[in-house]
């Protein structure tokens, strides 16, 4: 009598571990990776930040703005400008020279004129 009473509260162990395995495997499975997102960001990270260098370059290089006190943000392909110019003029180049570059999508330019 002792030993069917051991054998089944055997059998409930063995069963309860072996559910707890299968429910385990299962949800593992069904588990998103981490690592993916975690390439993308770095991913889109190094793309913005190559994205706004291009931008910064292209100020420089455009004639009449002077980029000293001028930030570039880029995300995604859309690029803000902050700051401040000496005149109307600089923030209208600036502008038009972000737009220009490969991969900008949009430009916010929230330049400001302040007399130096």
């Amino acid at each position: 009598m002792k030993s069917v009473g051991f054998l089944k509260t055997l059998g409930s162990v063995v069963a309860m571990v072996v559910a707890c395995n299968v429910y385990a495997q299962a949800s593992d499975a069904m588990a998103p990776s981490t690592a993916a997102p975690a390439t993308s960001a770095k991913a889109t990270k190094k793309a913005n930040g190559q994205l706004g260098r291009k931008v910064r370059s292209a100020l420089a290089k455009t004639q009449g703005v002077d980029v000293s006190s001028i930030a570039v943000r880029a995300r995604g392909g859309a690029v803000t400008l902050t700051g401040s110019v000496p005149n109307q003029g600089q923030i209208d180049a600036a502008g038009e020279a972000a737009k220009g570059v490969a991969g900008v999508t949009s430009v916010s330019n929230k330049l400001t004129v302040m007399q130096q």
